[in-house]
Parts: C-alpha cells; sequence; structure tokens
C-alpha cells in the first residue's frame, strides 16, 4: 500500500437503537416538597401562635371575671409565697343559685392542698348534711353556713358585695378550724358553671353506679340516667352529682357519701378530659364558662401561678379523701376517725416536701 495514499472514510457512526426497556421515570424535584413541608409547618407553627394568643386574651379577661380585685392596698405576690414555691390551700365551693330556687346553698364543699414541690394535691370533700361542731360557731348543717354568713351580713346592712366577700372569709376561716390548717383562698363556682364547662368539653366520660329519676318544675330539675359507663353531657353531669332521691320510688335513693364519690370522680373526669389532646383545643370555651360562673379571692397574680405551677397535674396526682359518717335524719354524723384521717392528710400535703405521689391513698376517682 502506497503510505502516501489517503485514508479512507471513517465508518459513519449510526445512533444507538431503541428498546424496549421502560424509560426511567423523571425524579421529582426535592425543593417542591421541602417547600411545600416548610409551609405545612409554617401554618402549623402560625395556627399555634393565634391559638395561642386567643388563650391569652380570653385567660385575661376570664381573670378579670374572677381574680380578686386589685386595689390602691395591693400588693405583688411575694416570691416566697409564689404557688410555684410554696403549698397553697383553698375551700372549693358550689353553689345552688339556680333560678327558681332562692337560696345559696353550697350543696358541694371540698377543701384542697395543692404541693408544688411533690406536684400533687389532696382533696376531701364534706357531705352536704354533716353536722358541724366548730368552736365558736353556731352547729347546723354544713351546706346552709355560707348563706347564713351572707344574709347576717345584709341584715346589718353591709352591700351586697361586702357580704358575699365576708361570707367567702367565713368560710375558709371555719373550715381552718375544723381542719386545724390555715386555708389561703375559697373559690365558689355555681351550678350552671359547673355544667358550661362539662359542655366546653363536649361531655366526660363516667360510669353510672345506679339508675337515677327525678324532676322538679319548681326549678326545672330533670334527671333521668340509666347504670352503666357513658359520656355525660353538662346537664346530665350536673344531674348525676346531685342526684339525691327518686321520684314516685322509680330508682333507688341515694347517699351524701355516695354523692361526694361521684362528686370525686367527676372532678377526676374533667381534668383528665383538660389534659387530653381534644381538651386542649377547647380550652378557650372552658376559660370562657369558668369565668361567667366562678368568684374568688384569690390575687390575679397568683392564678397565674397556680396555673403555671400545675397545668400538668392529672387524677392520678390528686388523691380524694371523703369525710364518712352515718345519716340520722336530718343530719350526717361525721366519723371521729375519718376527719382525723382528713386533717393528717391536709397537714401531710402542705408540709413543705408534700408527700410522694406513689403514696396517694386510693381515690375514689379509680
Amino acid at each position: 500500500m502506497n503510505a502516501n495514499a489517503p485514508l479512507p472514510p471513517r465508518a459513519r457512526q449510526t445512533p444507538p437503537r431503541k428498546t424496549s426497556a421502560t424509560p426511567k421515570k423523571k425524579k421529582p424535584k426535592r425543593r417542591k416538597w421541602v417547600v411545600a413541608l416548610l409551609s405545612f409547618f409554617a401554618v402549623v407553627i402560625l395556627g399555634l401562635g393565634l391559638f395561642a394568643g386567643y388563650l391569652y386574651l380570653e385567660l385575661n379577661k376570664t381573670l378579670d371575671d374572677i381574680a380578686l380585685p386589685e386595689g390602691p392596698d395591693s400588693k405583688p405576690i411575694a416570691s416566697a409565697d409564689s404557688a410555684q414555691v410554696k403549698p397553697v390551700s383553698m375551700v372549693l365551693l358550689g353553689l345552688d343559685s339556680r333560678e327558681g330556687t332562692g337560696t345559696l346553698n353550697t350543696d358541694v364543699l371540698m377543701v384542697a392542698a395543692f404541693n408544688p414541690k411533690s406536684n400533687t394535691a389532696t382533696v376531701v370533700s364534706i357531705p352536704r348534711d354533716s353536722l358541724l361542731d366548730i368552736d365558736g360557731y353556731k352547729q347546723r348543717k354544713a351546706n346552709a353556713y355560707y348563706a347564713n354568713f351572707y344574709a347576717g351580713k345584709r341584715d346589718e346592712g353591709l352591700s351586697s358585695d361586702d357580704a358575699y366577700t365576708y361570707a367567702r372569709s367565713e368560710m375558709r376561716d371555719m373550715f381552718g378550724e375544723f381542719f386545724g390548717v390555715p386555708f389561703d383562698y375559697t373559690a365558689i363556682i355555681n351550678f350552671k358553671g359547673f355544667s358550661d364547662v362539662v359542655d366546653a368539653l363536649g361531655g366526660i366520660k363516667v360510669y353510672v353506679d345506679q339508675d337515677m329519676y327525678y324532676t322538679d318544675s319548681a326549678d326545672g330539675t330533670k334527671i333521668d340516667l340509666k347504670k352503666g359507663e357513658q359520656t355525660l353531657d353538662g346537664e346530665d353531669a350536673l344531674g348525676f352529682v346531685r342526684y339525691r332521691k327518686s321520684k314516685g320510688g322509680r330508682t333507688p335513693e341515694s347517699s351524701d357519701f355516695a354523692r361526694n364519690d361521684r362528686q370525686a370522680r367527676v372532678l377526676a373526669a374533667i381534668t383528665d378530659e383538660m389534659k387530653s389532646l381534644g381538651g386542649v383545643t377547647k380550652l378557650g370555651k372552658v376559660i370562657s364558662a369558668v369565668g361567667d360562673n366562678m368568684t374568688t379571692d384569690i390575687p390575679r397574680e397568683q392564678i397565674t401561678n397556680l396555673l403555671k405551677a400545675y397545668y400538668d397535674l392529672d387524677s392520678s396526682q390528686i388523691r380524694f379523701i371523703p369525710l364518712e359518717g352515718s345519716w340520722r335524719s336530718p343530719y350526717v354524723y361525721l366519723n371521729d376517725s375519718s376527719v382525723e384521717k382528713a386533717k393528717a392528710a391536709l397537714a401531710e400535703e402542705l408540709s413543705p416536701e408534700g408527700r410522694q405521689a406513689g403514696a396517694a391513698t386510693p381515690s375514689a376517682a379509680g
């Protein structure tokens, strides 16, 4: 071959033949998913922020309604006296002030002590018909004292507001004398408030221990419940804790002691429902219901301290102790041993270290 001869032309490069294999799908753009995810989180955070802001506004409005009004002599709560540092005790009253009754009877009577160190509470319930024998006070049914304190001061010419203030203070002092421990505050909620709180939570699940039927056209009471576990709305929950006697013998009667047991179980159910995810979303309505129907002598700042200290309290950390005794019409005569047990429990809760949650007395809520 002549070395100087031109090279032959290169072979034409043909494109590869198509195959029958399925072409690969294009990968989604990761950026779009990241943006979508960040947008979702932004919406959630914004929603939580708006919800928290709404709760803050509702709480502020409620505190204006229920807290002890601030006066020119009001002083800030000392840090050593804050509910986040020091045990706090109070008298809790359920007031029957429904239209048609014309009474101020406190048909639900409890005293409570809270300890921030152990993050526990003790609640003692007092049968409404208990005959109390307390130095310096006239003997009468427990549920009649508040109304008598109020009426006595009204008869002396005090204004309604001043008479209510006096009655709250006397209830605190009287139960302090009875249980041998000081009580710091008094909180009063009327029956409508109790019912409204349950409705705001969408009802509570409890075990109804017996059939209950009672009606009273004078005050509009209608209780018609069947035995068994069920979800009660506000009206039915109120009937459940109030039921004592039947209408026409259709259902068995109930004692004050059974009522106290039901009150403790309902209080536990409300506490746990408020702690649930569903309950948290309903807090605004609950706060509003409380504000419309509760009065206290607790300073605004201390209420905030209490909420901060015990926001995570649930029924397992609350020790319920019902006072026991015997019924001899028209009174409940309390057992001395039952009263002494309650005194010791309250004193323990108010001690600096409180109590161990695991050592809680089995409660009626269980």
